[in-house]
């Protein structure tokens, strides 16, 4: 849902009161300006926001119809002059242009109550701010804080906690005895509180471990399509404040997540890992199990983390893409390494044999 529309002065108000005197711009051509939406460099017209964030797409801004364009000073120094555009120059355009994205177009609001057809468990607490939609489930004594919004065929597992302002899409499962904290998104198809992946083997059979702990989730967490966050065997699963979740991503159980830690799609987490703080994971990283990954890690896509990380840096482990021929020809040298490592210390047990002599 778009708005009427919003001046670039009105904008950049909103911005600085919205990050606290954080993001601070000024506006090079009128600030009066009025833009409608955003939309990319290459197709904007003349009521909308773009951004150039990356060099290599000044051309497209030079010859870009927008209303106004968000850059960096020296982006915006690089650019010839605008006769019938604007510039917004700030430090982080991307955070801005972000910011700016959610005033123009803001998350249309649900009508608080409950819809006639959602299942409600006895004792449990709605706030009559919520909104409960069309065949969502709450299980007994859950409760659902102010302005929470539950989708239709979305599900609140008994005793579990949907904090202010949070967000269940449709068919979205909580699981029971789970705690999202205050102004979570969680889309559609994504489990939490799933057992996690425990069996005892006994004699060639496995014996299931059931799984008793919770997923706790502290505040402003979003949770991507599809991915599951299992909880704990006998502790809890936890992900702190500020996590930030892409589509289909296992976590496994009693993980823990630190704080204002970003995964990309479809990577894998193995019970009892913990992931430090304001980390970084790309897209199909595995990481194996009982292991720590220290705060301010990046871990490259396709990376397989098999040990524990203790300084912070940037890992990628992922083997080069090359023609199919080239890597059929590394893969046989690959197979021959031992061999060829035998043979090394041949030649040089012999040739320290030799200087003896």
């Amino acid at each position: 849902m778009a708005t009427g529309g919003l001046s670039l002065s009105n904008l950049t108000v909103a911005i600085i009161e919205k990050t606290q005197g954080r993001l601070r711009a000024t506006v090079r051509g009128s600030p009066d300006l009025c833009v409608t939406s955003v939309a990319p460099l290459a197709t904007a017209a003349v009521t909308d926001l773009a951004f150039l964030a990356n060099p290599r797409y000044r051309s497209d801004a030079q010859s870009s119809q927008a209303g106004a364009i968000v850059l960096t000073l020296q982006e915006a120094d690089a650019l010839e002059a605008r006769p019938n555009g604007a510039l917004v120059v700030v430090d982080a355009p991307y955070a801005w242009f972000a910011l700016a994205t959610q005033l123009l177009h803001p998350t249309p609001p649900a009508a608080a109550g409950i819809d006639s057809g959602a299942v409600i468990g006895s004792g449990a607490r709605i706030d009559p701010t919520a909104s409960v939609g069309a065949g969502a489930v709450v299980g007994a004594d859950a409760v659902v804080g102010p302005g929470a919004i539950i989708g239709a065929g979305a599900h609140l597992g008994a005793r579990s906690v949907l904090s202010a302002g949070s967000r269940l899409y449709p068919r979205a499962v909580v699981l029971d005895d789970c705690t999202l904290g205050a102004r979570c998104i969680v889309h559609s198809g994504a489990v939490i509180g799933a057992d996690g992946f425990g069996f005892a083997p006994l004699d060639g059979q496995w014996i299931k471990i059931p799984q008793l702990g919770r997923v706790v989730i502290g505040d402003d967490v979003e949770i991507g399509a599809n991915t599951t966050i299992d909880r704990g065997t006998m502790g809890d699963t936890v992900v702190e404040s500020g996590v930030k979740m892409d589509n289909q991503i296992q976590i496994g159980h009693n993980c823990f997540v630190g704080a204002n830690t970003v995964i990309a799609g479809c990577v894998g987490v193995a019970g009892s890992a913990r992931i430090g703080r304001n980390c970084m994971i790309g897209g199909a990283a595995g990481i194996a199990g009982h292991l720590t990954i220290a705060d301010g890690c990046v871990i490259g896509p396709a990376t397989v983390v098999s040990g524990s990380i203790a300084t912070p840096g940037h890992y990628t482990g992922f083997f080069p893409i090359m023609k199919n021929r080239e890597w059929e020809k590394a893969a046989a040298i690959v197979r021959q390494l031992e061999d060829l490592r035998r043979r090394i210390r041949e030649l040089e047990a012999a040739g320290r044999g030799d200087a003896k002599q």
